[in-house]
């Protein structure tokens, strides 16, 4: 599954806007992104891994994953960590073969909403690895990364709903996103993120001039 930008005068289901009375704290309405690719109204940490896009490339694609570390287990510091390359690789079992490993996404969304962000969306962050999308490799060089903190056989909680819906509002007012689209979207086969139990629909609903689309995947 994947959204798809439409034309205003088609468009399905319901636009919902947020509920201000489940939003932790209401001054983040309306989100925005700063000339410099930075969101003001949330908590920053500069991620040292990310890179300069191509000349001239239009960031027209947003990418949604899910990570947790260890898997299934949220609210630790482990996956701020990673982005900033201090992951105590000790710490547990599974984090063994994260050794060496130098990632980043732009943006994380915690279980309860917060939002942190670690690289300027003018930059490219890196959190698509190999990748492809509608016959354009290197997905990292056109594309915003969105974490949301969670798995594969867990939902997602409204809170991390609300913030994606704002965040998304965001992104899409300050870069000529096209499409947003899972991490399974882009490398089948290699990722399974965000899951199954991520709503597509409710996600579209919250967006306006947004459509559900069934993917190659399908």
């Amino acid at each position: 599954m994947m959204l798809k930008r439409i034309n205003p005068s088609h468009v399905v289901g319901q636009y919902v806007e947020p509920m201000l009375d489940n939003l932790r704290d209401p001054t983040l309405i309306p989100l925005r992104i700063d000339p410099r690719g930075w969101c003001p109204q949330i908590e920053q940490h500069h991620s040292p891994n990310f890179g300069t896009r191509p000349a001239g490339i239009a960031i027209n694609l947003l990418v949604i994953h899910n990570i947790s570390l260890p898997l299934a287990e949220f609210c630790g510091p482990h996956i701020v960590d990673l982005f900033l390359n201090r992951l105590e690789i000790d710490a547990h079992p599974s984090f063994h073969d994260l050794r060496g490993v130098q990632v980043s996404s732009h943006f994380l969304i915690r279980r309860d909403g917060h939002l942190i962000q670690f690289v300027s969306t003018l930059d490219r962050a890196w959190h698509a690895g190999v990748s492809c999308f509608e016959e354009r490799e290197g997905c990292n060089d056109y594309s915003i990364g969105i974490e949301l903190e969670g798995c594969d056989f867990l939902p997602f909680t409204s809170d991390q709903y609300l913030s994606l819906q704002l965040l998304s509002k965001a992104l899409i007012d300050a870069h000529p996103i096209e499409h947003i689209v899972g991490h399974d979207e882009i490398a089948p086969g290699r990722k399974t993120d965000p899951g199954p139990c991520f709503d597509w629909n409710r996600y579209a609903n919250s967006l306006p001039h947004w459509d559900v689309q069934r993917s190659g995947l399908g």
